[in-house]
């Protein structure tokens, strides 16, 4: 079906009608709901997609996170914490949270920003938690652009520069949530790569950089530009895993591809193959195999960091309202 969505298969124009429903279905429960929102008193940076599965948000989360820890503001991270199910709600997210509980991409976030992030279906207790337990003076909800419930103080949707909107149809038609208008609405659309004539919009280029390999087991960190990587057995659970591939091509290493579905809950076995070359995945996976009984010394990560212009976060601080802590102390110098 994804394949389709993404080929315009001419076969989907049987769907129309279910998709131009679902379109309809959704602008209704949007104007329902937005008459109750709920107002946090700090503001809320909304990173979402109108795209069915991943499209790059959460390292964008991260780079949020750390560029505005930067400036001095505390942040904290929300999310629906996909793929996981715990025992009650908020949970909040710690490196010793299993991703079953939790999801993988809140605690791949929660290990790499060390800043609060609390996974709740209800994002509105999600925040409520964070505010109540920690000193957050502004809230990254990862993901939630249709989670209306929860007013935003900047919208920001994510969109795959590879796969853009696809056939541009809501489900099950194609993988829009939302009709492609929606794009006009949001403050900043960010193209994760190079936009391609898939996204009919001004965006942001967001560039996803190689930063080193890291051991799962030792924590023993490499630099993609010293990699003793030739030949190794690639992995990736997430919704574009061509792109992963390519990415450790270009790095110069020769990879046998093993794709998983997205927030794939990896087993000892699916990770178990002949001969002895290294196993490279991403971090969103990684954070789902500590636990599994195989040499662990032999599993890789690979760490990239998002790159985008400066001008991005200058808009962003300018949108939420509020002057950066540094900013401030420093006047007051």
């Amino acid at each position: 079906m994804v394949r389709a969505w993404y080929t315009d298969a001419s076969w989907l124009n049987v769907l129309n009608p279910l998709g131009h429903l679902y379109e309809q279905l959704g602008r209704w429960r949007r104007s329902r709901i937005e008459k109750h929102q709920w107002h946090a008193p700090v503001p809320v940076i909304v990173v979402g997609n109108i795209n069915v599965g991943g499209t790059g948000k959460s390292p964008l989360v991260i780079w949020l996170v750390e560029q505005l820890k930067s400036l001095g503001f505390s942040p904290g991270v929300v999310s629906r914490g996909y793929g996981g199910v715990a025992a009650e709600y908020p949970l909040e997210v710690t490196e010793s949270v299993d991703a079953k509980h939790c999801g993988d991409e809140p605690l791949m976030i929660a290990k790499r920003s060390l800043v609060p992030v609390a996974v709740d279906p209800d994002r509105i207790a999600a925040v409520g938690h964070l505010l109540d337990q920690h000193d957050c003076d502004v809230v990254i909800s990862d993901d939630g652009l249709q989670h209306y419930r929860l007013f935003r103080d900047v919208e920001i949707a994510v969109v795959d520069g590879q796969r853009g909107l696809g056939n541009g149809r809501c489900l099950p038609a194609g993988p829009l949530r939302e009709s492609a208008e929606r794009l006009e609405e949001v403050d900043f659309i960010v193209s994760n790569g190079e936009p391609g004539d898939g996204l009919p919009y001004d965006s942001v280029l967001m560039n996803l950089e190689p930063l080193s390999f890291v051991n799962i087991d030792t924590g023993e960190r490499v630099d993609v530009d010293q990699s003793r990587f030739e030949h190794a057995h690639a992995v990736a659970g997430i919704a574009n895993p061509t792109r992963f591939f390519e990415a450790l091509r270009k790095l110069g290493i020769q990879i046998e591809e093993h794709p998983f579905a997205d927030h794939h809950q990896f087993e000892s076995g699916d990770l178990r193959f002949e001969g002895a070359l290294p196993v490279i995945m991403t971090e969103k996976d990684a954070v789902k195999c500590g636990h599994l009984d195989i040499d662990l010394s032999a599993l890789w990560y690979l760490e990239v960091t998002a790159r985008l212009p400066d001008s991005f976060l200058e808009s962003v601080v300018d949108k939420i309202g509020i002057h950066p802590p540094l900013t401030m102390a420093s006047n007051d110098d």
